[in-house]
């Protein structure tokens, strides 16, 4: 996955340099997002293992659903990612170039990963006190996996704190046989 990041970085760069130049980052935002889910779609996928379909059609099949987001800019930009081979990365450009809008903006994404589902008291006082320790706006998103058992997983970046009870329990093991 990390070399799938690196491939996918100077993209999201270059596009991230363009559109912050041209002033239409909230375009560029929206069709990325739009071009991200495209190509995780079963349907694309099944299409790009298809011996019929080229390359130029998938590219112009994307074109055709990011509709009028998509500027001669992003057209040329989609032609570029077709020429080399890298419509399958849409994706983590998509992740990378939202990243890069977040940091410009001075907010941090953060992923909260908790075993219950989170009350509106929760979420704004974890916010508040991320906010405290990133020194940015922070901007939420919550997800529930009972599998944490209690806890939660915080994720922002290249941050990581695991106050998950099967985080706590698998450190132990490791501490305990080895």
């Amino acid at each position: 996955m990390a070399e799938r990041a690196t491939i996918a970085r100077p993209y999201a760069k270059a596009a991230f340099a363009v559109a912050r130049e041209g002033g239409t980052l909230a375009a560029w935002s929206r069709w990325l997002a739009t071009a991200r889910e495209v190509v995780l779609s079963d349907e694309f996928q099944k299409l790009e293992r298809s011996p019929g379909v080229s390359t130029e059609q998938l590219e112009g099949l994307i074109a055709g659903i990011a509709g009028a987001d998509l500027d001669a800019q992003g057209q040329a930009f989609l032609r570029l990612l077709t020429e080399n081979g890298r419509l399958d990365f849409l994706p983590e450009i998509a992740t990378q170039f939202k990243a890069l809008e977040a940091e410009a903006a001075n907010v941090a994404e953060v992923e909260i990963v908790s075993a219950m589902a989170l009350d509106e008291r929760q979420q704004e006082r974890l916010a508040a006190a991320l906010r405290t320790r990133l020194r940015r706006e922070v901007r939420l998103t919550c997800a529930v996996d009972p599998a944490l058992i209690g806890g939660a997983v915080v994720r922002s970046g290249d941050m990581l704190i695991d106050g998950s009870l099967r985080g706590k329990l698998e450190r132990l093991e490791t501490e305990l046989t080895g």
